[in-house]
């Protein structure tokens, strides 16, 4: 059997998303954070969104994004109030302390994704990062769908 030519990008994408998770998730633990939480504080800061709005970004099911608000709010963090423009749905609003740890842990991921950065020659730091914009925004921007396959935890 002859060996492949073409370099296995799945395992590539595959595998350095999984350690950069794990580098992310270990790093904003150190602050009682998971990165959904991480991810909805960031996002819910400064424009209202609802719980659905914030999941989509997020790529969270809706037991998941429950989940992650029910424990901003025991955090004291964030909090689901009515929205201004839809009686019928909820926003989640960051409180004041959440606001603060939004941009503590807004820190603590830009250091992470510096670290990597960091690691590659500078020559190649604009170039990974406009490879990978440029496949997300287009060939791979969008999933297939499929039965028995399942979405990348975010």
């Amino acid at each position: 059997m002859a060996a492949a030519i073409t370099p296995d990008i799945s395992y590539l994408l595959d595998h350095t998303s999984h350690v950069l998770r794990t580098r992310m998730t270990a790093a904003l633990a150190e602050v009682g954070l998971t990165p959904r939480m991480h991810c909805v504080l960031a996002h819910a800061l400064g424009e209202e969104r609802t719980q659905i709005q914030l999941a989509e970004i997020g790529g969270m099911d809706k037991t998941t994004m429950v989940v992650t608000v029910d424990a901003l709010e025991k955090a004291g963090l964030a909090e689901r109030r009515p929205s201004t423009t839809d009686r019928r749905a909820r926003i989640i609003a960051v409180t004041p302390a959440g606001a603060e740890m939004a941009g503590r842990s807004r820190e603590i991921a830009d250091s992470v994704h510096a670290a990597v950065l960091d690691a590659l020659p500078e020559e190649e730091r604009s170039v990974l990062v406009s490879a990978l914009t440029r496949l997300t925004q287009g060939h791979l921007g969008t999933p297939v769908e499929v039965q028995g396959v399942r979405r990348a935890r975010q």
